[in-house]
């Protein structure tokens, strides 16, 4: 994304589950066979993932004679794809056995009674014990607090520009801003110096999904004051609504398109956007500021359908600055995808072995996190230094670490986010003011979580 690493205490737990039948609902022919789901994006010629799962597929049924395992890309935007997938979780007839996601979708999957724990799985499973607590919590169910995926990656967020067109708009590289209108200065400053060159990208809009979402608005959110509670007070249990920094991060979304300073809005509202960014407008030197992914090297890597070898020399790396320069001086978010087991998967002790033996040993975690420029979620990967050095990037977005954020692991979540993509969308087409569409985003948020489980915001 492999010789294989198995510890011999892992080995024996994947024997004794499959022999034992732990936690199963199969039996019977089709106990060798399962299928599996993953998320295919738009850009058909991404087959990084694809081709990771095949060798995957391969090591599994070499070790493993008369298994099948049959992969099911599901080809669609981010939120179709999270759709579709609990469409077919829903039945025995179309639940597949091991299925690839999102972590901020995993307790609502798990409210709607869609996944399966997994703990009697991962309490004889050694390689447990090698996944960071960070990443543990991110696939745990709030309410139960059991386990429900196994976490496959995770990632950071920063600033990538091109050092060759600031350096041409008079700015120079490294490049650190140090505040929000650091950025905006340089965005203008592009504008103004180099016609025909798109100054910022920032993901906005419902067709954007999570990237609108993340990359778009929770960068600016937060790194506001509030920073961890400028969207969910744990401390409170409540959701934050009627904050100025929810008004101040629109704002920015607000300056970047009402004053030219980011994509066209027809194409930044497209949902194959994020394609275009990695493929088209970076490589062929089109856009100069993107607030964007630790992966963005999987569009221009030798694996990819259009290599752009350039990119080391000519891409540089900032983190994104909070608000005002306010401590710690920097912010991001992370994310990531897990594998779960569906509730009515047929061969969960199949998928648990596929999943144990072959997808997430120490050897292939590895593999994966290197070839999709990943952020490892095994700590004995993330402190391996063919890891560290298998992507350039790889130790400075690994550095994020220490200041970044994670999505509120909450079932309403998805509806949150939502709400955040719709007011970002009205802002960025002219359609709402940031006052309209901040008071819309707390009446969406209030009728989705109920006025109890709201809170007035601080900052």
């Amino acid at each position: 994304m492999r010789s294989r690493i198995v510890t011999a205490a892992a080995f024996t737990a994947a024997t004794a589950l499959a022999a034992t039948g732990c936690g199963s609902g199969s039996s019977g022919s089709s106990a060798k066979s399962i299928k599996v789901v993953y998320w295919q994006n738009l850009d058909s010629t991404n087959k990084i993932q694809a081709n990771f799962l095949a060798s995957m597929v391969k090591e599994f049924t070499k070790a493993n004679p008369g298994t099948k395992v049959t992969l099911v890309p599901v080809t669609a935007s981010e939120n179709d794809y999270y759709t579709k997938l609990q469409l077919m979780m829903r039945s025995p007839a179309t639940a597949p056995d091991l299925v690839y996601e999102d972590t901020a979708l995993i307790n609502s999957d798990i409210a709607g009674g869609y996944l399966k724990p997994l703990d009697t799985y991962t309490a004889k499973w050694a390689d447990w014990s090698q996944y960071a607590k960070a990443a543990k919590g991110a696939v745990t169910g709030a309410s139960d607090g059991k386990t429900y995926a196994v976490p496959d990656d995770t990632d950071t967020r920063g600033i990538w520009y091109n050092k060759q067109l600031l350096q041409k708009a008079g700015i120079p590289v490294p490049w650190q801003p140090k505040t929000w209108a650091d950025v905006i200065a340089a965005a203008k400053k592009i504008k103004a110096k180099l016609p025909g060159v798109t100054p910022l990208n920032l993901y906005t809009g419902q067709a954007g999904g999570e990237a609108s979402s993340m990359q778009g608005f929770e960068m600016l959110l937060y790194g506001t004051p509030a920073g961890d509670k400028s969207l969910y007070d744990a401390s409170q249990k409540k959701w934050v609504v009627g904050s100025q920094g929810f008004k101040d991060a629109l704002d920015f979304v607000h300056t970047v398109y009402g004053e030219g300073l980011g994509p066209a809005k027809e194409q930044a509202l497209g949902a194959n956007f994020g394609t275009a960014v990695g493929t088209e407008l970076i490589p062929e030197g089109k856009l100069a500021i993107d607030i964007d992914g630790s992966w963005m090297p999987n569009n221009w890597s030798s694996a990819a359908a259009k290599p752009w070898n350039e990119w080391q020399s000519v891409m540089g790396t900032a983190a994104m600055p909070t608000q005002n320069g306010q401590a710690p001086g920097s912010t991001s978010m992370s994310g990531g995808w897990a594998w779960s087991i569906p509730a009515k998967a047929k061969n969960p002790d199949l998928a648990w072995k596929f999943l144990s033996t072959t997808l997430q040993t120490k050897t292939n975690a590895a593999k994966w996190n290197a070839t999709n420029a990943n952020i490892a979620v095994r700590t004995d990967v993330a402190s391996d230094p063919a890891y560290l050095n298998s992507v350039p990037t790889n130790k400075f977005f690994t550095e994020l670490v220490a200041d970044t954020h994670y999505r509120p692991g909450l079932p309403e979540y998805n509806q949150v986010s939502t709400a955040i993509q719709k007011a970002m969308e009205s802002v960025t087409t002219g359609q709402a003011s940031v006052d309209k569409a901040a008071s819309t985003f707390d009446n969406d948020v209030k009728a989705a979580v109920g006025d109890d489980k709201t809170a007035e915001g601080t900052s």
